[in-house]
């Protein structure tokens, strides 16, 4: 029974890791490039996708959905969209040279919305924003337009300023919040946890 609850508790962490094993297998095909790399890559894609969904459902789910697991969650996020970003750029370099100052800007914003958390906090961003999650599924689409076809313009573009938009939000969350909280859907949660009010989160996606 104690061994059942244990495998239980360790669902959402082996979920979570599953991506950095993924990632690297996601950036060692784009090295190698066997047969049909990319639709191995985009099937792995997905896979990381459900495990990014549903290990935070399952931590709900099961009540052990802790700061710490969130803050591991956010981190191994990191690393993993970066390894497939470095295997996209492995895969199709010209792509990024077309459109190296708006992925320059869009980077930029990401890694603006560490240093204000760090600045502020001493901790990395853990929002886990209602806009981020949506901007993660529109990020992974295009992700796999530029794998299998070394080319995106309109999804890109709509990428590019769904990402800006979500990053300026953050960004102020983080500038509103007091002290550093996790899962906050929005600025408006931000604004009501910063007057001590409390918020409603969803259980299933931001709770």
């Amino acid at each position: 029974m104690l061994a059942e609850i244990l495998m239980k508790n360790s669902i959402p962490k082996i979920l979570i890791f599953s991506r950095l094993l993924l990632g690297f297998i996601i950036l060692l095909l784009s090295i190698l490039e066997i047969s049909y790399f990319k639709e191995i890559i985009v099937f792995l894609l997905v896979i990381g996708l459900l495990t990014d969904i549903f290990d935070g459902i399952i931590a709900r789910k099961l009540n052990i959905s802790t700061q710490l697991l969130r803050r591991l969650d956010s981190s191994v996020d990191q690393i993993f969209f970066i390894s497939v970003i470095v295997a996209s750029y492995i895969i199709c370099p010209e792509f990024f040279k077309s459109n190296l100052i708006l992925l320059s800007v869009l980077i930029g914003a990401e890694v603006l919305t560490y240093v204000f958390s760090f600045l502020k906090f001493k901790k990395e961003v853990a929002t886990h924003s209602i806009g981020a999650k949506f901007w993660t599924l529109i990020l992974f689409a295009t992700l796999i337009q530029i794998i299998l076809k070394c080319d995106s313009q309109l999804l890109f573009l709509f990428c590019f300023w769904i990402g800006i938009i979500t990053r300026v939000e953050i960004i102020l969350i983080i500038i509103t919040l007091k002290s550093w909280t996790n899962d906050v859907p929005s600025i408006f949660h931000a604004v009501k946890l910063r007057k001590g009010l409390s918020i409603k989160r969803n259980k299933l996606f931001n709770g």
